[in-house]
């Protein structure tokens, strides 16, 4: 399916909204217990049961409304549903805190071994949405590999180390202002390898 024309605000809303839900609905219930079927879970868990289906719901939106997702976006719903249902399954928060680690080590990874065969694999996970030269791809995605990585590192030093509410400030706000100042602060990269002027209509 191609990609559809959309109102600029609704791809951001769809994807950060649930993050802003589960942060929300965390504050509100962080301190609640619930007994269903008999076992006690906590305020944490139920919020990431929530969660599940309000992100595969705006994912599923997002798709239906732009006839296109990113293969990141698909493995991070998998990804999601994957150890957000094991810690709801498990009553285990654990799981959960873990999966921007996997997330970042997973696509550090790939992009690693890709640089290791002297490929790029940004403009295939990125859907090609960057102009740039070869080079400026291979470097680009060198720098993101060890950003994913370090990103992998502190999230964990995060949730290993600090309060559960400290963690899920930072899952919700750190991590995505994170991501942002990476790529804010490669403008010189992308003067210097960018092919806008080759791109055209582009």
């Amino acid at each position: 399916m191609s990609e559809q024309k959309t109102h600029p605000m609704i791809k951001p809303a769809l994807e950060f909204g649930p993050i802003l839900a589960f942060f929300v609905a965390y504050l509100w219930l962080k301190d609640e217990v619930f007994t269903i079927g008999g076992q006690d879970y906590d305020g944490f868990i139920v919020v990431t049961a929530g969660f599940i289906p309000v992100f595969l719901l705006a994912m599923g939106a997002l798709w239906w409304l732009t006839g296109h997702l990113s293969k990141m976006q698909v493995v991070t719903a998998v990804l999601i549903v994957v150890f957000g249902g094991m810690s709801v399954w498990f009553n285990d928060p654990r799981f959960f805190k873990m999966k921007p680690t996997i997330i970042y080590l997973l696509f550090g990874g790939v992009l690693g071994f890709g640089l290791m065969q002297g490929k790029s694999y940004m403009q295939s996970l990125m859907d090609g949405v960057m102009p740039l030269s070869d080079e400026g791809w291979l470097i680009l995605t060198k720098r993101i590999c060890f950003f994913f990585l370090g990103l992998a590192v502190l999230n964990e030093l995060v949730w290993r180390t600090m309060s559960e509410e400290t963690w899920v400030y930072f899952k919700t706000f750190g991590l995505t202002a994170a991501i942002f100042l990476f790529f804010m602060t490669q403008g010189a990269l992308f003067r210097q390898y960018g092919t806008e002027d080759d791109e055209g209509e582009e």
